[in-house]
């Protein structure tokens, strides 16, 4: 029929190399396998079912050129496939489908385009030294997003059914994860209120969509530290908002900032909140500072999940794995800048670092705050000629947590896909 496509149907047991002969084949209006009457929900459900997932593959012209991997930038290459599931207040869940990266079709009066009514989430797939392709404790990325989506009046879901989903995406696009340690599969699982009415409701259709992006090294320098701006006049959440929520608005209001701090010489703006200047977050990471408290023992500190801190992932396992080593003291309670300020001046200030899936670890060099350079002694002191570099506890984290994450550990936060 002139001006059809058709597009291959799988059952999630099949591969993209079975034989077209063992496919049902559909038809679908337009230039790509996009949405038509059966993305529509099915029968209700209170969640989506992995078991029920439906995959249309690429046809050969639609797969894409893979950048070389020395080439990846964060988030902007993508994959040749995603996962889409619709829901309806009336029907619920529908059925989980797998289908070509395509362009999203929405009504102008979408309340994603309105009322920011939308959640995203961060999370990564890592290709081992043993050529196994795992995900880093994928569970407390499913709660957080459950959480999220409970506050924007979205629909919630069995995380367990996603993950699964997850693993089936990405083991479709299994070519795209880099075979090298240096990068990784970055992971985006999005929900947004799809009803096409401008009341400001809640919205009675929504979309949970996944893509994946192969990405490089967050920062360009690398493993180096970063500079900070700590200006207190800007603040990135309050008491009684969404700053634990990891959603699109938390992010936006952000961006003029992050433009004034590299105008001045930073590469990250380190976020304040009160009369006190308590420290929050560095850029989209969460901070922690390695320091001799004035009781003359270490101690590393980071900020409460009092409702202005994302409850990061990465943050977790850093704080779980501190107190697993007994070393130093661990303290998740407040810290202004007037004790990092003193602790810099008394030769007490450790180490700062940011900790987050993009980045994984992040040191500070020096923060600018009013006027002033509070600089990090251990990023910048040098051990003379001849002497051996001892390790910073950054850099003794981060080694802990990819060596999980690519295979060398071997632990119960990595989770294998299924080949």
């Amino acid at each position: 029929m002139a001006g059809v496509k058709t597009c291959a149907r799988l059952s999630p047991r099949l591969s993209p190399h079975t034989p077209l002969t063992r496919l049902r084949i559909f038809h679908t209006q337009g230039a790509r396998c996009s949405s038509s009457t059966t993305d529509a929900p099915t029968p209700a459900h209170a969640t989506f079912k992995a078991s029920d997932l439906q995959i249309d593959f690429c046809r050969p012209e639609q797969l894409r050129s893979k950048p070389p991997v020395k080439e990846l930038l964060f988030g902007k290459s993508f994959t040749d496939h995603m996962l889409k599931i619709y829901y309806t207040k009336d029907a619920g869940w529908g059925a989980p489908r797998i289908t070509p990266l395509q362009d999203l079709r929405l009504h102008p009066a979408a309340k994603v385009l309105h009322y920011s009514v939308e959640l995203f989430e961060g999370m990564k797939a890592f290709r081992g030294v043993d050529d196994e392709i795992r995900l880093f404790r994928p569970e407390m990325n499913m709660a957080r997003m459950n959480r999220t989506a409970a506050r924007s009046a979205l629909p919630t879901f069995d995380g367990g059914e996603l993950v699964t989903l997850l693993k089936k995406l990405v083991n479709v696009d299994q070519e795209w994860v880099p075979h090298t340690e240096s990068s990784s599969l970055y992971i985006r699982p999005t929900m947004i209120g799809t009803e096409p009415t401008l009341g400001v409701v809640r919205p009675a259709e929504a979309l949970l969509f996944v893509i994946l992006s192969p990405v490089g090294p967050y920062f360009a320098s690398g493993f180096k530290p970063v500079s900070l701006l700590a200006d207190p006049r800007y603040v990135r959440a309050w008491p009684g908002g969404v700053g634990m929520m990891k959603m699109g608005s938390n992010y936006g209001p952000t961006l003029e900032i992050q433009r004034q701090a590299e105008q001045q010489g930073c590469q990250q703006v380190l976020w304040l909140f009160g009369p006190e200047h308590r420290i929050t977050e560095v850029g989209a990471m969460n901070i922690m500072v390695y320091l001799v408290n004035k009781q003359g023992e270490k101690e590393l500190v980071t900020p409460p999940l009092d409702g202005l801190i994302l409850p990061g992932v990465t943050r977790d396992s850093l704080l779980t794995l501190a107190r697993r080593w007994g070393e130093f003291r661990v303290s998740e309670r407040d810290i202004t800048m007037g004790e990092v300020e003193e602790a810099s001046e008394e030769g007490r200030l450790l180490e700062m670092f940011g900790a987050g899936t993009a980045a994984v670890v992040t040191p500070v060099g020096e923060i600018h705050y009013q006027g002033r350079v509070i600089r990090v002694a251990g990023e910048t002191e040098d051990p003379g000629q001849g002497k051996e570099q001892e390790v910073s506890l950054a850099q003794r984290f981060y080694n802990t947590i990819t060596g999980i994450q690519y295979g060398k550990t071997e632990s119960d936060w990595a989770v294998k896909i299924d080949s």
